[in-house]
């Protein structure tokens, strides 16, 4: 276990997925300053299960991902940064802030690949491609159904659950996966369910 700098947000961080963030708050520039004293420079990503980004006060859920800084670039009122998600983690108890959130943290074991789950790879990814060229019909959608994946199976298998057009809640959960089975299981589930739902409101 380890304490580790946090970052409540309002979306989920996948690993091997990059996020880029406007840092203007004053406490997370404190944070953001003390960071990058460290190397690695990195802190922890958690979704706000209610409640606001700015300001505090909101509910987080317990899991999420190391988020390391890939990109830093300072500009009028804020400061931008790229990070890259990394290892899966879970809250063990919410420390004071100082002045930003922080808390104990374990790392969560990574999911492990098997040659056998090719097929199903390959189909959690033409369901995904699928479902993003029907809702790019119904609305802009941050990914591309072309979008490129990485050449490594583990990567590519978070990086489909990522694209996904997928709610935050269905999100989470597959970053709860305890097997690579079961992510590429939950992927083509909910997405299908997603794809199906959204062509029936329609």
């Amino acid at each position: 276990m380890t304490d580790l700098p946090m970052f409540p947000l309002g979306s989920v961080l996948f690993p091997h997925m990059p996020v880029q963030l406007r840092v203007f708050e004053e406490r997370y520039l404190v944070m953001l300053s003390r960071i990058l004293q460290q190397e690695p420079s990195e802190f922890g990503i958690v979704l706000i299960e209610r409640g606001q980004e700015v300001g505090g006060g909101e509910h987080r859920f317990e899991l999420g991902t190391v988020a390391q800084i890939t990109e830093l670039e300072g500009a009028e009122g804020f400061v931008g940064l790229v990070a890259e998600g990394g290892r899966r983690i879970e809250v063990v108890e919410w420390l004071d802030e100082d002045p930003h959130p922080q808390a104990t943290v374990r790392e969560v074991a990574p999911l492990e690949w098997d040659d056998a789950l090719l097929p199903l790879r390959e189909r959690a990814e033409q369901t995904v491609r699928r479902a993003l060229a029907i809702a790019s019909e119904f609305s802009d959608q941050q990914w591309a159904a072309d979008t490129e994946l990485s050449d490594d199976a583990v990567a590519s298998a978070w990086q489909l659950a990522a694209i996904a057009p997928l709610s935050e809640l269905d999100q989470i959960a597959l970053l709860r996966s305890t097997s690579m089975a079961a992510l590429l299981g939950g992927t083509i589930d909910r997405t299908l369910a997603a794809a199906e739902s959204l062509t029936n409101d329609w």
